[in-house]
């Protein structure tokens, strides 16, 4: 395998060890669907894979912002924001960052006796996108559960749970109508809280308000004047405190370093983040950190 450019700006990665991976294969419950390898790549400049040789692992890739590539079978794939696709284990491949608009990426290695099952037909690029059903966000959720499951210890109950978190995670995937449907959602015309959805859809992703008003199909002024109306903020303002509040859930039930929480909520300057957050919660993120 060759691999360039090793580490990113807010990059969290976990890797087991082979100890570990032996207990997964040797348990009745965890062998049916297990990872090895898990790691969330914000903007991963000079990212770039090139396996030679297969490994005994699929690879699912998640894009959420930017864009990159990869080749199988001879065949070369562009991925974008919203997508992900699943490389078969046995299978030499290679990817990569595209230079200019790279990549953020959750990533997961994993096998077992199921796993296939949840590669099935995500050779290619698969599309999630943003909808009045859409639970990105949710989705998110359970990747950073699994994370935190297996930051806190590998010992066998952590490794079912996070088997279990696994199942449910690539099956918002592979059966996303279904993913989609189980929460049941109020219809509703307004398009503020259509603007509020698609904002809480994105509030990893570097996002316009006019993004925001394209989506809806309105003008930006007289999106503005709404928003204004019925929130009694403005749209970017609105944005920004979505974000700051996610950070404070971070601070307060993650480990993870101040300049990762910048990078989850999209931004990449951590010395503007804590700006913005002082600014909003009257401390700095170190400080809400210290007295939550």
């Amino acid at each position: 395998m060759k691999k360039l450019k090793d580490g990113f700006m807010g990059e969290r990665s976990i890797v087991l060890p082979p100890m570990v991976v032996e207990m997964e294969e040797n348990d009745p419950l965890v062998s049916n669907l297990y990872l090895t390898d898990i790691g969330y790549y914000p903007h991963a400049t000079y990212h770039y894979c090139n396996r030679q040789q297969s490994i005994d692992q699929y690879v699912l890739i998640y894009c959420v912002e930017g864009s990159g590539w990869y080749r199988l079978d001879e065949k070369e794939y562009k991925v974008h924001r919203n997508q992900f696709f699943i490389l078969p284990a046995g299978k030499p491949h290679t990817y990569g960052a595209d230079e200019g608009n790279e990549w953020t990426i959750y990533w997961i290695h994993f096998r077992g006796n199921l796993a296939d099952i949840y590669a099935q037909g995500a050779y290619k690029p698969q599309e999630i996108n943003i909808s009045m059903t859409s639970r990105i966000s949710e989705r998110n959720n359970i990747f950073e559960e699994i994370f935190h499951t297996l930051e806190q210890g590998l010992d066998v109950e952590s490794l079912r749970y996070s088997s279990s978190l696994l199942h449910h995670y690539l099956a918002s995937m592979r059966y996303l109508k279904q993913y989609r449907q189980a929460v049941k959602k109020e219809k509703t015309d307004n398009v503020v809280d259509a603007a509020i959805h698609y904002m809480t859809e994105n509030i990893e992703n570097h996002i316009t308000i006019q993004d925001v008003v394209k989506y809806i199909g309105y003008s930006a002024s007289r999106f503005a004047t709404l928003f204004k109306q019925q929130t009694g903020n403005t749209p970017l303002n609105y944005f920004n405190q979505l974000k700051i509040q996610r950070s404070c859930k971070l601070l307060k039930e993650t480990d993870m370093k101040i300049n990762q929480i910048s990078h989850k909520i999209g931004i990449d300057d951590s010395l503007y983040f804590s700006r913005l957050f002082s600014k909003t919660m009257g401390m700095s993120p170190k400080e809400y950190r210290e007295n939550v």
